[in-house]
């Protein structure tokens, strides 16, 4: 038995890879991040908040990896998923010949198993090859005790148990498990990794092949559910498979991304815990999965929702955790020194506890929008009630708005814009759906809450909507005005606000969310453009007639993709680099609603503003 051990130290080496250079697997329990040479550096097991976790992405090989390449470092010349699934081929090439590695993570045996499957397979010559793992839990803090046996390794550190089984011998170097071996053309070499409860008995061996089989025919199945013509086709079926992937299967809750702490600005403090669920991304995801067909899984994250906001209606969360939890305490890992020296490392996110007003509006529209596409109607109408009795004064209130200023509360125009939102679709509830509700005192709080964002949410100097009462800042959350009805696209105050943000918060053709000028979020200065925003932009844009302008910019977001489709919240125009946590839902979200705007005059943006 040995000791796996290692220099959890802040001055660890930089990882040499970008976020783009990452890809995503998955079991719609958890995920893991793959690079292009070779390593998988992040991986939380069972679950995508659990810290049983490879830590490699945020402090260096020392804190959890485990690299699969040839032994010379060749990088790979190419990778890409099987058709349309999640199962993963990189190439490599170099003198000695070709190889493939395949990535895959099978459908979960159980809630608390993973399988993490890595086939090497040879295509050309013979090449040497090298295996490196080195096992961490506790993000890179906890260091297990090994076990060598005759197919690969056994390894355990208090709740967590791991068994490798490789068809290869393997060895303890440099405190981390190595094994140095070599692959023909034809020939299939399995690496299994099962992680397991270590007070359980150890899980069976699984069959390889044929859970790739499996897995291959189980997302080609889902994805053969998508039927929609759309001229940005392979870029919308990417971002739903992305979308399953960061889905946790056994509640239907859709995490933001499946990382945590990757920096919206390499070497700021801006680096957040992102594997929760907002409730802002409710109405987008559910547009996005039921426009496409899939309403098994849009009816599932809408039970999440109904469960999570269960409750009080102050105590309403802006997000919960993957089955609903409310505690979602964030703590700093200060043995990790981040992503490229970005630090702090977080976990959990303080912002739960905000006041948030706009919230309240995305869940009564996502609510509305479910019986508007054939969700049907919910047993939740009193909940709802509920939530129109408290915003009846609450609306007055300052908050902290969609970006989670961690500055003073204020009035947002967007965060009293989504209050307008709440009563008119409770009021459509009425009208259109048949339930019961005091509808002409709604009506006169929607038009009272207009006439106050009209009067004190628009700056006649600057001609704008502006970001809060009393600025003159622009924020791009004001591209939702028009998204979800509050004003004709083309009203003049509208079209010269759209004007002035792309006067001041563009930055290299992609919208920053807000200059920032007055400290509104308490936070120093550095982050890139948001992404999100830059597609809101373009749906403005489709919606005041300037298509080829939209299409434009869309093609220009979908170039920033990675060479497998993925994409995070934010980008650096200076570095031309991918920023933020990875990959980003609420993004692939934003991309198939645009593709859906400016394919057929149907889309989100056109159906949301009349709903």
């Amino acid at each position: 038995m040995r000791r796996q051990s290692g220099c959890n130290q802040a001055d660890s080496i930089d990882m040499a890879l970008r976020i783009e250079d990452y890809a995503l697997i998955g079991n719609t329990c958890t995920s893991a991040l793959v690079g292009r040479d070779g390593s998988i550096d992040w991986l939380c097991m069972p679950r995508f908040d659990s810290d049983a976790c490879f830590g490699a992405l945020l402090g260096g090989p020392e804190n959890g990896r485990w690299l699969l390449a040839p032994a010379d470092g060749t990088v790979s010349v190419k990778r890409a998923y099987r058709g349309d699934t999640l199962v993963l081929e990189t190439e490599f090439e170099n003198a000695a010949g070709a190889v493939t590695v395949i990535d895959f993570m099978p459908h979960a045996r159980s809630e608390d198993l993973v399988d993490v499957i890595r086939i090497v397979v040879g295509r050309r010559g013979v090449v040497p090859m090298r295996m490196n793992l080195t096992l961490r839990f506790g993000y890179g803090r906890v260091v297990p005790w090994v076990t060598s046996r005759d197919d690969g390794l056994d390894a355990v550190a208090g709740p967590d148990a791991i068994v490798l089984r490789a068809p290869v011998l393997t060895r303890g170097e440099d405190l981390a498990t190595v094994a140095d071996f070599t692959v023909s053309a034809g020939q299939s070499l399995p690496f299994v990794l099962t992680w397991f409860e270590s007070h359980r008995a150890e899980p069976n061996a699984c069959d390889a092949a044929a859970l790739l089989d499996e897995t291959v025919e189980r997302w080609t199945r889902w994805s053969s559910r998508f039927k929609r013509a759309n001229p940005w086709r392979d870029a919308v079926m990417r971002s739903l498979i992305t979308l399953k992937a960061l889905t946790y299967g056994p509640t239907g809750g859709i995490v933001a991304a499946a990382t945590t702490s990757l920096p919206e600005w390499v070497g700021g403090v801006r680096n957040w815990d992102y594997r929760f669920c907002w409730l802002r991304d409710a109405t987008f995801t559910l547009y996005a999965l039921m426009s496409s067909g899939y309403l098994e899984e849009a009816d599932a994250w809408r039970q999440w929702l109904l469960r999570a906001v269960a409750g009080q209606p102050d105590e309403l969360q802006i997000m919960y955790g993957i089955a609903g939890e409310r505690r979602l305490t964030e703590l700093e890992l200060p043995w990790l020194p981040g992503y490229e020296g970005s630090h702090p490392v977080r976990i959990g996110n303080a912002a739960h506890g905000q006041f948030q007003l706009d919230v309240y509006g995305e869940v009564m529209d996502s609510l509305h929008m479910s019986r508007h596409l054939g969700g049907g109607l919910d047993a939740s109408w009193d909940m709802q009630s509920a939530l129109m009795r408290f915003l009846e004064t609450a609306w007055t209130q300052p908050d902290e708005g969609i970006w989670e200023v961690r500055g003073p509360r204020r009035h947002f125009t967007h965060s009293k814009v989504m209050a307008w939102v709440a009563f008119d679709r409770a009021i459509k509830a009425v009208e259109r759906a048949g339930l019961a509700g005091p509808v002409e005192h709604w009506r006169q709080l929607r038009d009272k809450i207009a006439a106050d964002i009209i009067a004190n949410g628009f700056s006649t100097k600057r001609n704008s909507f502006v970001q809060h009462y009393g600025s003159e800042e622009l924020d791009a959350s004001l591209l939702m005005m028009p998204l979800v009805g509050f004003i004709n696209p083309h009203d003049p105050r509208m079209v010269s606000t759209v004007a002035a943000i792309e006067k001041d918060l563009l930055r290299d053709g992609f919208v920053m969310r807000y200059a920032n000028r007055d400290n509104v979020d308490g936070l120093p200065p550095g982050e890139g453009v948001f992404l999100p925003c830059s597609f809101w932009l373009a749906d403005n844009m489709a919606l005041m007639g300037r298509r080829d302008e939209a299409c434009e910019l869309f093609e220009r977001l979908l170039g920033l993709c990675n060479d497998v489709g993925l994409i995070s919240e934010e980008y650096d125009p200076v570095g031309r680099r991918l920023l933020g946590n990875f990959p980003q839902a609420f993004t692939h979200v934003a991309l198939i609603n645009t593709a859906y705007n400016l394919g057929l005059n149907d889309g989100p943006a056109q159906k949301r503003a009349v709903a």
